[in-house]
């Protein structure tokens, strides 16, 4: 007989092989490594059942501090690839989504959640936060690649990618305060009277500020010590220690942290505060290739856990209406709110459906529900949310993972044939908006 650590050993084996070639043999196709091993995880659980229970309310605590991690690490990838110095115009697209679009949706899914699915405020609200956000991890496959160096520091990224990089880098820690507030609402109602003074004051106002803050001031200080430090002996970006951005993730969110900061607004700061440190230093693509490769490792194992969780009855509860409402949110609400807010920018038709379809739910909507279920008052609608949240990860799993190759090929030639036209020079044409 064979043992059960044996077997998880071999699996584990194969799963980071198959982590490791995956993106490359996927890359024009119809499919994406979430879509494989969320059904890989679906098929596991279903045929070995001496597997234990994924159950994400049993396990609450590992689900919340596993899906942490992999959002912060993400987040420190996600600012360290952006090659767009940050400013009000420059960054137009990002202000759009977080300060129209975001919000929107929150409303959006909120009120859908009151009407059609029966919850009360606190957890129709808690829903639409933990939604909301474009999901740093999911997301990468719509997102910008490695950091520019000094060779191609010219190559600006499109707008799609960028935009969907840098909101999703700020709009996980900018759907918090909502989440805070779904919490407040469970333990003392709706009435302003019993939350808004707080809420605005320590929640928005104080968590939001300290976040940036921090982000900042470590960022500046690990951006001197990487590239300018005077002893060469502790000027890392001279010893390519790509390991030292995990450092650097976890010092801006646990010194934020323990000061009651957003600390997913810390680590995506501190990250675009250390590319701006030296922006074309081939440091940057170092840590960002380390990053990007323990995320994809802990995508695995959360895919897998998710996909587990589902074959062993995750949306047992599930019927037409939630199905029909996810639909609703995945389908109409986020990219008709996408729309909206980025109407009048400078964004094209086919970047602003781009944009507004691919915001693609996923491992941080998973942490905001856990967070949320372990330090709120929800009772017995644990599961229920539990079970509507998956559906539409999974959903948007499925939705985007089909559509993000096919879509995104036929931008880019769209874009480079529109860039060749104007510049009549295939080899200088510079990246232009679609």
């Amino acid at each position: 007989m064979f043992e059960a650590p044996s077997i998880v050993f071999l699996a584990a084996g194969i799963a980071v092989f198959i982590a490791a070639v995956l993106p490359k043999l996927l890359r024009n196709a119809p499919l994406s490594m979430p879509m494989v091993f969320l059904g890989a995880g679906m098929l596991a659980f279903t045929l070995m059942p001496a597997l234990p229970d994924p159950d994400p309310l049993q396990h609450g605590e590992f689900v919340t501090h596993l899906t942490e991690v992999c959002v912060i690490i993400s987040l420190m990838g996600a600012g360290l690839a952006l090659d767009r110095p940050v400013g009000r115009r420059r960054w137009s697209t990002t202000w759009r989504m977080l300060g129209l679009a975001m919000p929107l949706c929150i409303i959006g899914l909120t009120l859908l959640g009151l009407w059609f699915l029966g919850l009360g405020l606190g957890a129709a609200l808690l829903v639409a936060a933990a939604l909301a956000p474009t999901d740093p991890v999911l997301a990468s496959e719509v997102q910008v690649g490695e950091p520019a160096d000094e060779e191609d520091e010219t190559e600006r990224e499109d707008e799609i990618r960028f935009g969907l990089t840098s909101e999703a880098g700020l709009n996980d820690g900018l759907a918090f305060p909502f989440v805070y507030l779904a919490i407040a609402i469970s333990f003392v109602g709706a009435s302003p009277s019993g939350w808004l003074g707080h809420w605005l004051a320590v929640d928005v106002l104080w968590r939001i500020g300290i976040g940036v803050l921090l982000g900042l001031a470590t960022g500046k200080l690990l951006g001197r010590l990487f590239f300018t430090a005077r002893h060469e002996s502790v000027r890392l970006s001279n010893h390519s220690e790509g390991f030292v951005a995990l450092a650097a993730t976890f010092l801006a969110y646990g010194v934020t942290e323990l000061i009651e900061g957003y600390g997913f607004v810390a680590v995506f700061v501190c990250a675009v505060t250390i590319r701006a440190a030296e922006r074309t230093h081939g440091f940057h693509r170092v840590m960002h290739s380390y990053v990007e490769q323990l995320e994809r490792l802990m995508t695995v194992v959360i895919l897998v856990l998710l996909g587990g969780a589902i074959a062993r009855g995750l949306l047992a509860g599930i019927g037409w209406t939630e199905v029909l409402v996810a639909l609703a949110f995945l389908l109409l609400v986020r990219p008709l709110a996408g729309w909206l807010g980025l109407a009048r920018g400078k964004t094209g038709p086919r970047e602003r459906i781009a944009i507004s379809f691919f915001g693609i739910r996923g491992i941080g909507s998973l942490y905001y529900l856990a967070y949320a279920l372990g330090h709120g008052n929800f009772g017995a609608q644990a599961q229920e949310l539990w079970a509507f949240v998956g559906l539409v990860v999974a959903m948007s799993i499925v939705l985007h993972g089909a559509t993000t190759a096919p879509v995104m090929n036929r931008l880019d030639r769209l874009r480079e044939r529109r860039a060749v036209e104007q510049h009549g020079d295939e080899g200088q044409a510079p990246h232009t908006a679609i």
